[in-house]
């Protein structure tokens, strides 16, 4: 029997070509699209997933207070947390703390190679965290001092093997380790990448005089809480307080601040954390849930179609039905054939959106960033996607259908009594609302996140970060040396006539600012006004280099020597001053950990990182000694002799560094490539909504004009004109695409302005975001249309009254 099913829901499929075509694209492209959203979200979710313990471990969050109101929020906090949390609260089985370490260069056949991510690590590393060792002993891998683990890659890199427990390692020429352990290298789904793990020991032997076990308020310690099976760590949490009270309360009273630390799970830090001391890049929830979201649009306007399809066909399949009754046909045979007929269907648009997927794989890869490949055909998960949406779309697009076909009365078909029933009309109608609803949603967000990238990259920056050259500081040969070799590095490329600045500085813009100092005020006042600023240590020539604009006093000149105790401020941090002008603050003195500084400057605000991030506080310092990014101002025409001067120059005075550079204005411009990559991915999804949508108002039309060809024959022989008749037929569609408006437009806007919340900066909801996507909506659906009516009121229409 159900053998017999398949072969007349075949003969149907290939009797109707058009129809079937129709459906089966539309929903090829409809599953291709969700499965590639599926597993791009399928990824986004299983960050941290692979280590055993992940239900368990918790990463501890700092935020501190000023007046009451929230200053900082730090992934890496204070030094004493992990040890002094461990012995307070029993719940709490054991921890991990990780210092990222600056670049770190070691020597390969006497070339330097850098080694991008190095963490200091305590013991409990392997412990904790499921990074499983190809050699070497996880209990005691990194517990001696200067002993390091090392990944498989970077084995391979210096040494060309993995057999190199007992082997020396040489790092920034000034320090040797002890190879311990070599580990697997992590997989992509994690936040924690190190290439070497130096023993927490060795950090402690040469740092322990500043950042010492009981350091409560120094910062930049990452630390994870491996909890007890069963703890609770909303209760774990509330006995952080008593813990951090007991040895941070004077501290914090005395300067009107406060520190409050809270629980991470590990699991969620990918989607749900930007924090400051970040140990890698993070996703966004928001956007992988959104795509989510537009992934079951596509898939459920592709199975709408079938289902208007279906519907407005049954007057066609009428008869058939009648007469099947006539002859005994149950109304679950019926029911059974007719899911057949979109089991098949269906089955046929698997295949086929099997085949899309793996087609689009690599350019779904360059609009997403991930790195999919066909090793996804091996995913459980994968399978399982593929198959739950072949059984629902079954279960979905074809039981309503085969319920209305079904039940028609064989008596009332067979005597030609059939006609469409309201219900009917109105579900098609519904559908196509629900269709045009959703594409109008999509373009509206479309449109939304264009003009948001496009306000972000024409934003003025209050900088100029044109044709500059950055680069990155060295880490070999950093002594008393070091200040007269970068004057002389600087003063060599002054002398080419297309070099205009060298500058140096701690950071440069596109990049968070890591130097936090708190506790400043003015000298003289209540010690409950500090408060906390971020601070970039800068030479003489940054702020004219960078061209940042003085609203007051002067910037640093070499011409004052009292410059070495000045700072400038920026509007931001001057307002935490509370004076009334900026020109008020021209000639006080700060208190800044335990030195008096003059201030000589008040900037104007500017971007320092993305428009993500509103303005912070910020004080320029003058650290002519600090190892900082050498910021080169040339000109286009000579970045190649730019490039070559510098690296020629970098080799003659810091020899055996790594020459790393990069273009300010690429750089910057990588703060928004997460949001370029998601405004992509939505404006491809939507043109497939949209394409999915149109194919099924294209078929609905074609039998909506069918059904209607004898009326419009009786009305030109009346003297109805083609205009007239193309508005008869346009003005149905036309009423549902306004309902589709007015439902989409208000839902919408209220997720369009839900997303601009992320940003500090943002571009102001307008009416044509609005407005052009309908008008495009309306021009792509009376297209879709314009085809089977212009043909059908163009008939001749005596073969129109002929028509059967």
């Amino acid at each position: 029997m159900f053998r017999n099913y398949i072969k007349i829901a075949w003969r149907n499929i290939i009797r109707q070509k058009g129809y079937a075509s129709i459906n089966i694209i539309g929903l090829a492209i409809g599953v291709a699209a969700c499965l590639l959203i599926l597993q791009y979200v399928s990824f986004e979710l299983s960050y941290e997933s692979f280590h055993e313990n992940k239900d368990r471990i918790y990463r501890v969050q700092q935020d501190r207070y000023d007046n009451g109101k929230i200053s900082t929020q730090w992934a890496a906090g204070a030094y004493a947390v992990g040890n002094s949390f461990k012995e307070a609260i029993p719940e709490i089985e054991d921890y991990v703390k990780l210092i990222a370490n600056d670049k770190v260069i070691t020597e390969v056949d006497n070339q330097p190679l850098k080694i991008d991510k190095v963490f200091f690590a305590t013991n409990s590393f392997f412990k904790v965290f499921t990074y499983p060792l190809l050699k070497g002993d996880k209990s005691a891998a990194l517990k001696e001092p200067n002993t390091a683990a090392i990944s498989e890659t970077t084995a391979r890199r210096i040494y060309g093997t993995t057999d190199v427990v007992g082997k020396k390692l040489e790092l920034n020429r000034n320090s040797n380790y002890t190879i311990t352990a070599v580990y697997k290298d992590a997989p992509a789904n994690t936040q924690l990448k190190p290439d070497i793990l130096l023993s927490y020991p060795t950090f402690q032997k040469f740092f322990k005089d500043n950042f010492p076990e009981t350091a409560w308020l120094a910062d930049g310690c990452l630390t994870y809480l491996l909890l007890r099976k069963g703890a609770d760590p909303k209760k774990v949490e509330a006995k952080f307080k008593p813990v951090v009270d007991k040895y941070t309360a004077a501290d914090m009273k005395k300067y009107n601040a406060a520190v409050i630390y809270l629980l991470q799970p590990l699991k969620d830090i990918h989607l749900y954390s930007h924090l400051m001391f970040e140990p890698g890049e993070n996703g966004d929830g928001n956007t992988v849930y959104l795509l989510l979201g537009i992934a079951f649009f596509i898939v459920i306007i592709a199975w709408v179609n079938y289902v208007n399809l279906a519907t407005a066909r049954a007057i066609n399949r009428a008869r058939e039905v009648g007469i099947r009754k006539a002859i005994g046909s149950q109304r679950r045979q019926l029911v059974i054939q007719f899911l057949s007929e979109a089991g098949v269907l269906n089955l046929i648009a698997l295949v086929v959106a099997f085949g899309l997927v793996l087609l689009a794989i690599p350019g779904f890869n360059k609009l997403s960033g991930q790195d999919m490949s066909f090793s996804l055909l091996k995913d459980q998960q994968f399978w399982i996607g593929l198959i739950s949406l072949f059984l629902f779309g079954v279960f979905f697009s074809g039981l309503y259908p085969a319920l209305v076909l079904s039940g028609f009365r064989p008596i009332e078909v067979l005597k030609g009594k059939l006609a469409s029933t309201s219900q009917g009309a109105i579900l098609r109608k519904s559908l196509v609302v629900f269709q045009f609803a959703a594409s109008l949603f999509l373009l509206i967000g479309t449109v939304i996140v264009y003009q948001q990238i496009q306000f972000m990259r024409k934003q003025h920056l209050g900088q100029n970060i044109d044709q500059t050259l950055v680069i990155r500081p060295g880490t070999v040969g950093i002594d008393s040396t070091f200040v007269q070799r970068t004057d002389a590095f600087r003063n060599d490329l002054l002398k080419a006539p297309f070099i205009s600045s060298v500058t140096k500085s701690t950071t440069v813009p596109g990049q968070p600012v890591s130097w936090n100092a708190g506790a400043i005020k003015l000298v003289g006042a209540d010690e409950t006004t500090q408060k906390q600023y971020r601070v970039i240590g800068v030479d003489y020539d940054y702020l004219t280099s960078y061209k940042i604009k003085l609203i007051a006093g002067r910037g640093f000149d070499r011409s004052f020597g009292s410059d070495e105790k000045s700072v400038v401020y920026n509007m931001k941090g001057f307002e935490q001053l509370g004076l009334a002008k900026p020109e008020d603050a021209i000639g006080k003195k700060i208190d800044f950990w335990g030195n008096q500084y003059t201030i000589i400057g008040i900037t104007e605000n500017f971007h320092q990182q993305s428009l993500r991030e509103t303005y912070e506080p910020l004080i320029f310092r003058l650290t002519e000694g600090y190892n900082g990014f050498m910021s080169i101002k040339t000109s286009g025409q000579h970045a190649a002799e730019t490039i070559e001067l510098a690296r020629e120059n970098w080799k003659t005075h810091f020899p055996g560094n790594t020459f790393e550079y990069f273009f300010l204005d690429d750089h910057f411009g990588e703060q928004y490539n997460a949001d370029r990559r998601f405004g992509n991915v939505f404006t491809i999804f939507t043109t497939l909504a949209i394409l999915v949508a149109c194919l099924g108002l294209f078929g609905l039309a074609s039998f909506t004009t069918l059904q209607r060809t004898k009326e419009i024959g009786i009305r030109k022989v009346l003297g109805a004109s083609v205009a007239t008749i193309l508005r008869l037929l346009y003005r149905e569609f036309a009423f549902l695409l306004m309902i589709a408006f007015i439902v989409a437009a208000p839902i919408a806007w209220f997720a369009g302005s839900s997303w601009l919340q992320g940003y500090a900066f943002r571009t102001n909801m307008h009416w044509t975001y609005f407005l052009l996507p309908l008008l495009s909506i309306i021009a792509i659906a009376f297209l879709t249309v314009s085809f089977q009516s212009i043909k059908a009121a163009l008939a001749n229409p005596v073969k129109s009254l002929r028509t059967e």
